[in-house]
């Protein structure tokens, strides 16, 4: 589907920087990139009529001063709503249903090692509780668990504390959110009852990492290995620890800002930008069977 909506790129930058400048968790970045943004249009880096390669030259510009991936005008094939956040929002429900509900894989290895692999993303917990309770239920008999994230790309954090909530035992302060000007904060906590049995918080427990793992899947993994929880195994993941909103700035652009920064209760500290360091480096196609092995040792032992 195609839309014959004329892209004017002066609109979109000044509605982005408007974004920017509004709700950026960190404002002085946000004055110095719109700056930058506003030289650029100026200069014709910006003179485009296809939105895709807008939307790279501006992503590019905006992550070229701190990094942050999560900061992007993103580029969207089929025109999508102009209300808040839908853009992302329906794209992760066509996710959603093809993908068993963000739990595309359940096994059970040899030794009793069970592997759970959330993918593509861990969805709005509305619409992805059940699937994963029956998931993290069935695994629960398990002698030891592998939670593969290699290829989830973020989502939800209430759901990154749905998921750790099968995987400990007590109540547990799991990550801090500070918003824009630091003047609010909200703690992420573990849920002391869960839908169906936990896997507990003593049994073998393994998670696989790679170089696309990103957003809340890292946040996933992190707060499990600053815990002591579980043993990281795979690549070092892609660094983005800001949660973010999105704007539609033109039937295919949508402009995502993050709105806050996350900080761990045990580290002081969180992944931006360095991702989640694994505790088994190894290549992501190797990480499964390092990890089943790590698992088979343990329990041996």
């Amino acid at each position: 589907m195609t839309t014959l909506t004329k892209l004017l790129p002066a609109p979109v930058i000044d509605e982005t920087v408007r974004l920017l400048t509004g709700n950026y968790v960190f404002p002085e970045m946000a004055q110095q990139l719109a700056g930058l943004l506003r030289r650029r249009l100026a200069e014709g880096a910006y003179d485009v009529d296809d939105a895709e390669e807008l939307s790279r030259r501006v992503t590019a510009d905006l992550q070229s001063v701190n990094g942050d991936r999560h900061l992007r005008l993103k580029h969207h094939a089929d025109p999508v709503s102009p209300e808040r956040g839908a853009a992302t929002r329906d794209a992760m429900r066509r996710d959603f249903d093809t993908s068993l509900g963000g739990v595309p894989r359940v096994e059970l290895l040899d030794g009793g090692v069970a592997v759970v692999e959330l993918a593509p993303m861990l969805f709005p917990l509305e619409w992805t509780a059940e699937p994963l309770s029956a998931a993290l239920t069935l695994a629960s008999r398990a002698q030891a668990l592998i939670v593969d994230l290699r290829a989830n790309r973020g989502g939800d954090p209430d759901t990154v504390a749905f998921v750790c909530s099968y995987l400990l035992d007590e109540r547990t302060h799991l990550n801090t959110m500070h918003w824009r000007g630091g003047e609010r904060s909200e703690q992420s906590w573990s849920l002391p009852h869960v839908p169906g049995a936990r896997f507990g918080g003593t049994k073998p427990l393994y998670v696989l990492s790679s170089g696309t793992t990103f957003s809340a899947a890292e946040e996933l993994a992190y707060d499990l290995q600053q815990l002591g929880r579980a043993v990281v195994v795979g690549e070092r993941t892609r660094g983005g620890a800001h949660p973010c909103q999105g704007w539609t700035v033109h039937p295919h652009l949508e402009a995502t800002v993050p709105v806050g920064r996350a900080v761990n209760p045990v580290s002081g500290a969180n992944w931006e930008g360095v991702g989640v360091q694994p505790d088994v480096p190894c290549t992501a196609a190797d990480s499964l069977d390092r990890a089943h092995a790590l698992a088979l040792a343990r329990l041996a032992s």
